[in-house]
């Protein structure tokens, strides 16, 4: 089964608190690190959960609030003393890059690295990274600034050869990935075996969606449906719903009626203000909607393989 994990770096809002960092979170597949936003103190908490620096490709940057990207000149100047190689690629808007460019060149212009900058729409619907194993793509949300969720869907397998199967009809080894792939095999007599009579089903591909800073709409609910899981911010309790709707953010039962509408399996919670002691009060309000709920917090590790 394929290794994909989540970590919890930081969950909270964008007034500090020292309960909570600022918003990152870091998809671990197969060993190459996918992080989605870089709040401040991102380096440290990579540190923390023993993730190798060395292991990071691409970094996605949902709106461009302080609380979601200013930990990113600070990382950058640590790769480059850690003597990272290779590539890494930063997706954000068009406005941020302009801007980030000049932040991370003034400190650190001589990098040993490729340091990319990949723009993005902020209407949402872009594949951005595509690979054999996963997609990340992005969807709209709805804040006080151009926001985007991110969407990262593992790829599904192929499936597993049966060998009694396989020895019985006399499958060669050399045949033995077109079977899994799909292909069926004709026997010397000229029969026809169907793929799926010589394999077993693949193990199923597992989805993450992130929902950063949004109020409640329908729409979100459309683009995240049937995830496995979802985390959506809350930055709110029902004794602050006017005050979301203002500022642009949700409630802790707004994200989990998202979540049921969606029809995805587990609802993930964070982005937490200052004003709550304990998320264990907003994690209720949301199970009353919706059951299985788990309000994170920093140094959590999700297995996004077992929903």
């Amino acid at each position: 089964m394929t290794r994909m994990d989540l970590h919890i770096l930081g969950c909270g809002s964008a007034t500090c608190s020292l309960r909570h960092m600022p918003s990152c979170q870091v998809v671990n597949f197969r060993d190459t690190l996918l992080m989605i936003d870089c709040g401040e103190g991102a380096q440290l908490n990579l540190r923390r959960h023993s993730l190798k620096f060395h292991r990071l490709r691409h970094i996605f940057i949902s709106h461009l609030h302080g609380d979601h990207v200013l930990g990113l000149p600070g990382l950058v100047s640590t790769l480059d003393m850690l003597r990272f190689t290779g590539t890494l690629t930063v997706h954000t808007f068009a406005d941020g890059i302009a801007v980030l460019k000049r932040v991370i060149d003034f400190f650190d212009r001589e990098r040993g690295f490729t340091l990319e900058f990949n723009a993005i729409s902020p209407d949402g619907g872009e594949t951005l990274v595509d690979t054999n194993g996963y997609t990340v793509s992005t969807f709209p949300l709805f804040h006080r600034v151009p926001c985007v969720g991110f969407l990262v869907k593992e790829k599904p397998g192929l499936r597993h050869i049966d060998r009694e199967a396989c020895n019985y009809h006399g499958v060669p080894p050399y045949l033995m990935n077109d079977i899994r792939a799909g292909a069926d095999f004709v026997t010397s007599d000229g029969r026809v075996i169907p793929s799926t009579h010589l394999t077993r089903p693949a193990d199923p591909s597992h989805s993450y969606a992130y929902c950063s800073d949004t109020m409640f709409d329908e729409r979100v609910a459309q683009s995240v449906a049937g995830v496995d899981w979802l985390y959506h911010e809350t930055t709110y309790g029902d004794d602050c719903i006017e005050k979301a709707r203002a500022r642009g953010h949700s409630t802790a039962r707004e994200a989990a009626t998202i979540a049921q509408m969606a029809g995805v399996k587990r609802l993930l919670i964070g982005h937490y203000s200052k004003r709550y002691i304990d998320s264990g009060e907003l994690a209720n309000q949301a199970r009353e909607v919706f059951p299985n709920v788990t309000d994170v917090n920093e140094g959590m590790v999700f297995d996004l393989n077992k929903p």
